[in-house]
């Protein structure tokens, strides 16, 4: 029997990575992979969705096979802001995720509905800079003739469903990070959306679909660009996390840490959570349910810059540290501190550079620990038993995997498979081929296969040090640096 073969897409801040993933076994028969170019600099960052386009055709060709294709998914960056034309074509360069710019209208933007507190009622989270709704009124005060003009809104995983189909859909798991959608109504806010800083029609975003419903079918243009069958089945999609959980198959109160260039926490949870703090981002999940969530900007890249600086290697680090880092070298999301800078304190004589470097470490991962914290208190169950799940480039770090262990005191479990955003999405089309929900074609695939590494005595004492040099440090890193 020929296999059927699915395509999941990760479609990153600075690559798209495809795997084509045999439905029944869950074997990954090929890969593609290529990178995005990203304009930075002053807290910008954009692509323009057509190098996305490009880079999905690249991708796809490069595997070889991807004319066996008969479902695919996107997954892709949260928060993204799209504004299409009426032919659904990009009026200008997309801004991601980790585009800082809007930190000068958060304020207002909170004080318009009422404060945080409400934002975390109406919405599951408070939005900080990067969030769309932040964006959007952003460019609304920088940009209102592209805004004005803006036919259609979308996140970067919409808009590549919506050329794939042509039409304009989401899923509940990426629109819960807009912050102009409910989880626990399931509904867009009317009242966000009427916000003189928003001023959105429902008819403008994309209708929300379903875990299960298909979004469409692969059009004859589309199909004839990238080299798939003009028919294949295109799944909703989703946000990176959101299909990273799916790829996982998570049991609700599963820890998850993710290492990458920035750094998230997250649990599945079966009720919705609301932080009026904001250091909880209440999301909901692919599958139906939740996706409580902490995020740093500032993870394994950080952590480099720090090893590079002092000229050392990535794991020469001491046994243990007296210095705290907090390393917000862009900023930061989780504390709210788009203008931050990095921080040393405790620095002596005898200090040696390695003793540093363990303290970019442990300010990375106690800061994402303590969101796990947080995530309990807010009501979402959080296991003190399961192992915590460690993902992303930095899982294969040694050192990044003893810090979690001494800090945590808990067990880590490395699954095998490196790339689950895709993994995730192609669970996704799996699921809708072999009519099942996505958690169980995760389960039939195994997917949490891996090593499960033994806990360290655990050094709460670090991660409370840590905790209280960041509130002391709060209102100085407020400054503009």
């Amino acid at each position: 029997m020929v296999a059927r073969l699915v395509a999941g897409v990760d479609c990153s801040t600075q690559a798209t990575k495809v795997l084509l993933v045999d439905t029944e076994t869950g074997e990954v028969v090929a890969e593609g992979r290529a990178p995005h170019e990203v304009t930075t600099g002053d807290g910008r960052s954009e692509t323009h969705p057509d190098v996305w386009w490009e880079a999905l055709r690249v991708a796809l060709g490069s595997t070889g096979r991807a004319d066996e294709v008969a479902a695919i998914a996107i997954g892709g960056q949260q928060h993204g802001l799209v504004l299409q034309d009426e032919r659904g074509r990009a009026l200008r360069p997309a801004v991601l995720w980790n585009d800082t710019r809007s930190a000068e209208v958060v304020p207002e933007l909170h004080a318009a509905l009422g404060g945080p507190e409400v934002w975390a009622e109406r919405t599951g989270s408070v939005p900080v800079p990067s969030f769309t709704v932040t964006t959007l009124a952003w460019l609304r005060r920088h940009e209102p003739e592209v805004v004005a003009d803006a036919h259609g809104i979308r996140l970067p995983h919409d808009h590549l469903t919506e050329r794939l189909t042509g039409r304009g859909v989401t899923d509940r798991g990426d629109v819960s990070g807009t912050g102009w959608w409910s989880p626990r109504d399931e509904a867009y806010v009317d009242q966000v959306l009427e916000l003189p800083q928003v001023a959105l029609e429902v008819s403008q975003l994309p209708e929300v679909l379903g875990p299960d419903e298909v979004a469409g079918t692969v059009g004859e243009q589309a199909a004839a660009e990238l080299g798939l069958a003009p028919g294949v089945v295109v799944a909703a999609g989703t946000g990176d996390n959101m299909a990273a959980a799916l790829g996982l198959g998570l049991d609700d109160g599963t820890p998850v840490l993710s290492l990458g260039t920035s750094g998230t926490a997250y649990v599945a949870s079966a009720t919705p959570t609301a932080d009026p703090t904001g250091v909880v981002a209440g999301f909901a999940s692919a599958d139906g349910g939740f996706l409580p969530l902490v995020c740093t900007l500032n993870a394994t890249l950080a952590v480099d810059r720090v090893a590079a600086w002092l000229g050392l290697d990535r794991d020469d680090v001491a046994g243990s540290t007296d210095c705290v880092v907090l390393p917000y070298l862009d900023g930061e999301r989780t504390p709210d501190l788009p203008d931050a800078a990095g921080t040393i304190l405790g620095l002596r004589h005898t200090t040696r550079p390695q003793e540093i470097l363990l303290a970019a470490y442990e300010g990375a991962v106690a800061g994402l620990l303590t969101g796990l914290t947080t995530m309990a208190d807010t009501g979402a169950e959080v296991s003190d038993t399961s192992p915590l799940v460690l993902l992303g480039g930095g899982s294969r770090g040694a050192t990044w995997r003893d810090v979690v262990r001494r800090l945590s005191g808990r067990a880590v479990l490395l699954p095998d498979a490196t790339e689950l955003v895709a993994l995730g999405a192609a669970v996704q089309a799996a699921s809708l081929l072999r009519e099942e929900p996505a958690g169980a074609v995760a389960r039939a695939w195994d997917t949490t296969n891996g090593t499960t590494l033994e806990p360290l005595p655990a050094r709460p004492e670090v991660v409370e040090r840590i905790t209280r040099v960041r509130q002391l440090a709060d209102a100085v890193l407020r400054e503009r640096w």
